[in-house]
Order: structure tokens, then C-alpha cells, then sequence
């Protein structure tokens, strides 16, 4: 069950990233839900890092959308050299 909310929580959090980031993205659903989820991963990493969050705590939403916004704009900067 707990896979369940990660990935639906991923969901909200990528489409609130890529409402903040428009463009045009190849990506549906499952890559919204993937740069969501990993985002709030990156976000975790990174605040533990810094003594933000102690070992075993979660990201903050906000927190969660900038590490999705991070890596949005580098799977763009990807696909965008990819392409041209």
C-alpha cells in the first residue's frame, strides 16, 4: 500500500512540476509520475545531506517539487539535445 501512495503522491508532485515548468514534454503519465517520485528521492537525499531532515524522515511537498523541478529541466536539457 505504501508503494501505492509513493506513486500517486509522485504523480501530484511531477504534474505540480510540470505546471510550474511549461513546455512541451514527450512524456506522459508514467514519466510525470517517475521525475515526481524520484524528485521527492532527490529532494530526501539532498536534505539529508545538508541536516535538513534526520535519517528515515520524508521530503517536504515543496522540497519534493524542487528536486522534481531539478531533474525536469535536466530530462529536458537531455531530450532536447537528443532531438536536435
Amino acid at each position: 500500500m505504501h508503494i501505492l501512495w509513493m506513486l500517486i503522491i509522485g504523480l501530484v508532485i511531477g504534474a505540480v512540476a510540470k505546471a510550474i515548468m511549461p513546455g512541451k514534454d514527450p512524456g506522459g503519465i508514467l514519466i510525470t509520475m517517475l521525475i515526481g517520485v524520484a524528485g521527492s528521492l532527490i529532494a530526501g537525499f539532498l536534505g539529508r545531506s545538508m541536516g535538513w531532515y534526520s535519517h528515515g524522515e520524508a521530503a517536504g511537498i515543496i522540497a519534493s517539487i524542487v528536486g522534481s523541478l531539478i531533474l525536469l529541466a535536466g530530462y529536458r536539457a537531455v531530450i532536447g539535445r537528443r532531438r536536435g
